[in-house]
């Protein structure tokens, strides 16, 4: 934790994680069975695995793996403001943009987000490009 109560380094990016594996379990019914989150300057990125529930790891099977991707993009649009909120909450900064996307086999999901400045009490990482 920084001096002013903020997480920081590993505690964040576990909290970030589980954060954003609890929102899939509200959202699914289950969530992914694992989750790992890092940052570095402005962004912020979840990883998660094995996240597809049976009923959409049944129609990947059957060839429909189109329309698995284009139902989770749907519930990534639902879910935004829920992962928004819990990582603003968690970095203290504000969420510019939020990106997501899945991957059917291996089955893998990840969740990116770009804040409007570093997360407080970290060191900045890297140089910048702009």
């Amino acid at each position: 934790m920084s001096d002013s109560g903020q997480l920081t380094g590993g505690r964040l990016n576990a909290a970030l994680a589980d954060a954003v594996v609890q929102i899939h379990n509200q959202y699914f019914g289950r969530g992914p069975s694992k989750g790992h989150a890092f940052f570095r300057d402005r962004i912020v990125v979840v990883v998660m695995q094995e996240t597809l529930t049976k009923a959409e790891r049944s129609l990947a099977e059957a060839g429909r793996r189109d329309h698995v991707l284009e139902m989770r993009r749907e519930f990534q649009r639902t879910m935004e403001d829920d992962l928004i909120e819990a990582v603003e909450g968690l970095t203290g900064c504000k969420v510019l943009a939020f990106m997501s996307d899945n991957h059917i086999s291996p089955d893998m999901a990840a969740e990116l987000f770009v804040l409007d400045g570093p997360v407080p009490g970290e060191p900045r990482g890297g140089k910048r490009r702009d």
